[in-house]
């Protein structure tokens, strides 16, 4: 369908925590406009686009992905500076940092990862991301950037049957060319989970999977809560639901073949109207998922051999796509873990 797509990127003003220092930080918000025919798993192609933002109505300004990468990492670097600091000197603030960082350090064994051998990178309060319309999306950035890290979060989602909600990250500042990896789980079939990679513009990656396979708690109901994390050490990346392993991917490895979900099954007419109905829109939709599948595979598989993607670090953050309708997708208990490299 040629019909618009945007893609609208938010800068969190969140709690921001780095080992024992805590500092409030706000950031503007802002929207930028993304190119038509981008299809609904590669997220991460919404990106593409001007660097002409538009302007957002209120007490909010408008920042590109350059301007917000800029930010982004020279607050990193202050706070790792003021981290040098600290580790010499007395801190004053340690057990409000030991509280807030408990609850972090008790899940990090889940996900193979040592607590000693890093530290918090942010915390940000509930955020709430919602969009409206064909193939929208909205991204909350962490007003930081990472190379090796674990990204979690309970996401709640209030969506129709193909959208999604998950993370964005190693994105660099580039408004028209962007690198960029994407995680994406949507509501199709039991839970379908999409990577998808973005190289100078240009999907140049994929990699499906099915949440149900290994994590037998995954809830694809709407309304559900699943805890999704990402945890990326070098060019592997690992992807957990509920803290149960689901994937993993070798990011110098090629795309993979698109396991194509079981479409929708038709209610017995005994279920009534509704049924018939609800059924009729997720088979419309599930249609043109597939669809949109089999291009994104194309495209990444033609794009793989002179674009690689691989990509050290950059921005990260929250992501929600809507397919058709309403999509809405809550972040609670979300945290940033950086590995000491």
């Amino acid at each position: 369908m040629n019909t618009s797509k945007k893609l609208m990127i938010l800068l969190l003003p969140p709690l921001i925590l780095f080992g024992l220092v805590m500092i409030s930080c706000n950031f503007s918000r802002s929207s930028v406009e993304a190119q038509p025919d981008l299809t609904l798993t590669a997220m991460s192609g919404a990106i593409i686009g001007t660097a002409t933002a538009d302007a957002i109505k209120g007490d909010q300004t408008s920042i590109d992905l350059e301007t917000a990468e800029a930010r982004a990492t020279a607050t990193t670097r202050a706070i790792q500076s003021t981290q040098a600091v600290r580790a010499t000197s007395v801190d004053t603030n340690k057990d409000a940092t030991a509280t807030a960082s408990a609850p972090i350090l008790a899940e990090l064994p889940f996900y193979n990862v040592d607590p000693t051998l890093g530290h918090v990178g942010w915390i940000t309060t509930t955020q709430t991301l919602t969009v409206t319309g064909y193939q929208q999306t909205k991204i909350a950035m962490a007003p930081v950037t990472a190379a090796d890290f674990v990204l979690a979060s309970d996401i709640t989602w209030n969506s129709r049957y193909a959208s999604g909600c998950g993370f964005m990250f190693r994105l660099n500042g580039d408004p028209n060319k962007p690198d960029a990896y994407m995680f994406i789980i949507s509501r199709v079939a039991t839970g379908h989970a999409v990577f998808t990679a973005l190289v100078n513009g240009e999907l140049a990656n994929i990699h499906d999977f099915y949440p149900k396979d290994n994590d037998k708690s995954f809830n694809a109901d709407n309304g559900a809560t699943n805890r999704i994390a990402v945890v990326a050490r070098g060019n592997i990346l690992e992807f957990y639901s509920n803290q149960a392993k689901i994937a993993e991917v070798d990011t110098t490895q090629p795309p993979t073949s698109i396991h194509m979900p079981a479409p929708p099954v038709k209610p017995p007419s005994s279920e009534g109207q509704e049924a018939m109905d609800q059924y009729l829109e997720q088979a419309e939709q599930y249609q043109d998922y597939v669809e949109q599948m089999q291009t994104q595979y194309s495209n990444a598989l033609s794009n793989y051999s002179q674009n690689q993607a691989i990509f050290t670090d950059g921005l990260l953050g929250m992501s929600v796509l809507s397919e058709t309708g309403l999509s809405e997708c809550k972040f609670d208990n979300t945290w940033l873990w950086v590995i000491d490299q």
